[in-house]
């Protein structure tokens, strides 16, 4: 999905994002480094702890897309940006279509990244999504 933002940075913020997820989703999982901070956090359904650190959550993202799973289709719905000074808030809803173990499985929910601007450039520092309660 393409939103349009009228205010400017939040446009590039949410053009970060959507850059930051078209990596993972088609197996890119390399080029996160060019979007996760180095001291990035990770809360997700799937890890008992916190993934600590770039590389820790680089790692987390190319275990989901590794091997046999593809993604059929990733959307980003209803997109909201808050930014406070050089740090921003986006949250998102995601619905999303893949195939893993033999299976093609629906999956939709919900994501928040907290972004900070260092150096002139957008980072992801923390991220905690999941899916919708059942």
């Amino acid at each position: 999905m393409t939103a349009a933002f009228k205010d400017k940075i939040k446009q590039e913020i949410w053009q970060t994002l959507q850059s930051l997820n078209r990596a993972w989703t088609t197996g890119k999982c390399d080029e996160l480094k060019d979007y996760f901070h180095e001291n990035m956090v990770a809360i997700t359904p799937v890890d008992r702890q916190r993934r600590e650190g770039r590389q820790a959550c680089i790692d987390g993202w190319a275990q989901f897309v590794a091997g046999t799973t593809k993604i059929h289709y990733w959307k980003e719905l209803d997109p909201q940006i808050q930014i406070y000074g050089d740090t921003a808030i986006a949250t998102y809803y995601y619905d999303m279509l893949f195939d893993m173990g033999g299976k093609t499985i629906a999956s939709a929910g919900r994501d928040m990244l907290v972004f900070v601007k260092e150096e002139g450039k957008w980072w992801a520092v923390a991220d905690q999504f999941s899916s919708y309660p059942q």
